[in-house]
């Protein structure tokens, strides 16, 4: 009897740097995961048992991408990886044909378990995280310069010319928590102006390349 087959995922997100920490997460795994790296300027050809669309500076609330993502024939499955779980935003992707919601604090073989579990047809959402650090191995924009995940989400996001109420928004932080990180992140930067933190956002990799997600989107 020949063993299993690997799941194939591919990894949607608008950075390299997200994506590949993500990618590494399943290196002691390969016998069961096998990741199909999306190119930034190319889609992928061939069908993919899983998307995992991670949530990184993404409008979360515009459930638009994950819709194509779920109607795209070349991806079997789709599944949300993130840290934000309020019961709305749950329901809203479950109703849009998304098949796992899966928590940034997993560890590797929790993961690829999740994943083995929505390939073989399941529904799965993971337990909403009490608010910890993301997973082991994941990576992020500014994590050399000890800025953390969530810092790193707002500035991609302020660097994006977004306002702090539309970061709030999509989010689903507080303004005056926002208004924390930003300080926080500033401090680290060395900045005394959000147009100061633009600029260094611009030249640190905080820029997002669209053409990764419009490769899935029909877009060129």
């Amino acid at each position: 009897m020949s063993p299993p087959q690997p799941v194939t995922v591919a990894l949607v997100d608008d950075y390299d740097i997200v994506l590949k920490g993500l990618a590494h997460m399943f290196d002691h795994y390969r016998d069961r995961v096998v990741v199909a790296e999306i190119d930034a300027n190319a889609g992928l050809s061939d069908r993919t048992d899983i998307v995992m669309y991670d949530s990184f500076a993404q409008p979360e609330s515009d459930l638009s991408e994950l819709s194509a993502l779920v109607r795209n024939p070349r991806a079997g499955r789709v599944v949300m990886y993130t840290w934000n779980f309020q019961p709305d935003l749950i329901s809203a992707a479950l109703d849009q044909g998304v098949s796992g919601y899966l928590s940034k604090t997993l560890p590797a073989r929790d993961l690829v378990a999740a994943l083995e579990s929505v390939h073989a047809g399941e529904i799965v959402v993971s337990d909403p995280p009490k608010r910890a650090g993301s997973a082991p191995g994941l990576d992020w924009p500014g994590r050399r310069e000890g800025i953390t995940d969530r810092e790193s989400e707002i500035l991609a996001l302020i660097t994006q010319g977004k306002s702090n109420a539309e970061v709030a928004a999509l989010t689903y932080l507080s303004p005056n928590t926002v208004k924390s990180y930003i300080r926080s992140v500033y401090g680290k930067i060395g900045a005394e102006s959000r147009t100061q933190a633009v600029l260094w956002g611009v030249g640190h990799g905080f820029t997002p390349d669209h053409h990764r997600i419009d490769s899935w989107l029909g877009g060129p």
